[in-house]
């Protein structure tokens, strides 16, 4: 039988031990692995691994052994509770195999737990659990997770006191991280606000999510977008001894600028040109670069571009012989100039 991405979800956190199996695909492995994960965990419970309740079959040796499936689903735990027997990354030519040892599967017996690759709608695998009247198919997708799906996450991780703002900004990040990098920041900031009864806020997640790649250029930029010229120079010298590159330092800093064109230029205000961007911009930095875009404007902003446009194509042009730090440089200390207008 087929599950929606609901049902899914819910059998996902209240398995049915009466079921004889349950097969999990999609092209995601790493969601495929965590939904895995998820259903062994909540149908053995947390000692069932240690307990000799969960068979694992990779997909090589059971082409090795195809009637090791069967051994293991009918296979006797020295302690009672339900039992699982996992094969892992299965393709179409084990559908013989899986499918022999559902047919003889019997009430007691170890569910049979199979994951697998992004599976066609003519697979073999695919039809023998979509058609078994006591086995399902569950397809994974590379949807971001529902609300449903981060509240559970949260409260996993000992989160209840969520502030709306905060849920908001979660749901902006996991629509560009990965499942488990997801996963991982949850936990983080399951462990940061242990034993803090306060509402997580936006600053508890701009803390806890992955730095961005242009996370170290912050200052360089900042001083810059707020018109602080006397505090280039320093800041300069540390990035180039460093190892920054000129060309990268640009690119950064027109990445930086298009960012808040884009906001300053937002027909329904700059607060939601800020709340619309991809990457997700989280707390302190939202709030100061929210600044950044209203104080400029979209006008000042067009010329800032223009400005590190032209600098781009001289840091590329091999006319060009003035040293690329420097042209850089003096870009940024015009463009500082250029906020105090």
């Amino acid at each position: 039988m087929k599950l929606n991405t609901r049902d899914a979800n819910r059998y996902f956190a209240k398995p049915d031990p009466t079921r004889a199996g349950l097969l999990i695909f999609g092209a995601d492995a790493m969601r495929v692995a965590l939904k895995r994960q998820e259903v062994i965990a909540n149908l053995i419970g947390p000692d069932g691994e240690g307990e000799m309740r969960l068979s694992r079959l990779p997909a090589a040796d059971l082409r090795r052994d195809p009637a090791a499936l069967l051994d293991a689903v009918k296979a006797q735990s020295f302690f009672p509770g339900p039992r699982a027997a996992f094969v892992e990354d299965a393709t179409d030519g084990l559908a013989d195999v899986i499918g022999a040892a559902l047919k003889d599967w019997q009430e007691g017996d170890a569910q049979i737990i199979v994951t697998a690759g992004q599976l066609p709608a003519k697979s073999k695998l695919r039809k023998l659990f979509e058609g078994h009247a006591n086995a399902y198919a569950a397809a994974l997708y590379d949807d971001p997770p529902t609300r449903e799906e981060i509240e559970a996450e949260l409260a996993a991780a000992g989160l209840h006191n969520i502030a709306p703002d905060a849920m908001t900004d979660l749901s902006a990040l996991s629509r560009t991280l990965d499942p488990g990098d997801f996963r991982q920041t949850i936990a983080k900031l399951g462990l940061y606000k242990f034993e803090d009864d306060s509402a997580l806020s936006s600053d508890d997640i701009a803390a806890c999510a992955p730095a961005s790649a242009e996370a170290d250029l912050d200052d360089i930029l900042n001083i810059v977008a707020e018109g602080r010229s006397a505090e280039i120079g320093p800041v300069m010298r540390r990035l180039q001894a460093q190892g920054t590159q000129p060309v990268s330092l640009c690119i950064n800093a027109a990445r930086h600028f298009r960012a808040l064109y884009t906001a300053a230029s937002d027909p329904d205000g700059a607060a939601q040109g800020i709340a619309r961007m991809r990457p997700p911009i989280f707390g302190p930095r939202r709030d100061r670069m929210l600044r950044q875009a209203r104080g400029w404007g979209a006008p000042r902003l067009e010329q800032a571009l223009t400005l590190l446009t032209d600098t781009d194509l001289k840091l590329r042009s091999a006319a060009q012989h003035a040293p690329a730090m420097a042209l850089v440089e003096r870009a940024l200390i015009r463009l500082s100039m250029l906020a105090k207008r």
